[in-house]
């Protein structure tokens, strides 16, 4: 099956290739090979340079989880009780929204070029 090319726009592929570096560093700084964070978190050593390359076709759980393997923060939080709280109160909020939303006419001018 043939990868899908995923096209990021503005931010996004910043943060990705950051994250992907961040990854990296820390799993360096630890003295861990690419091998070795692929069996920390169940996957292959080529994911794990795809995700430090920052691909935008690898899994965010993968991402997440080689983050989360070798320390570096998700969302800026390195307690993972305030980020189990900060998951809390999204829920919160999202269970405060109306269960659908409307369709807007148009799409808003500000998001036209996103």
């Amino acid at each position: 099956m043939a990868r899908t090319e995923i096209a990021l726009r503005g931010p996004a592929r910043d943060a990705l290739l950051v994250l992907g570096q961040h990854i990296r560093e820390a799993r360096v700084q630890r003295g861990w090979t690419q091998r070795q964070l692929a069996s920390v978190i169940a996957a292959s050593e080529r994911t794990v340079s795809l995700i430090e390359r920052g691909d935008a076709a690898i899994s965010i759980g993968h991402a997440f989880n080689a983050a989360s393997a070798v320390g570096v923060p998700l969302f800026q939080i390195e307690d993972p009780q305030e980020l189990a709280e900060l998951r809390h109160r999204g829920e919160v909020i999202l269970g405060l929204l109306p269960k659908r939303v409307v369709k807007q006419k148009e799409v808003p001018r500000e998001l036209r070029d996103f």
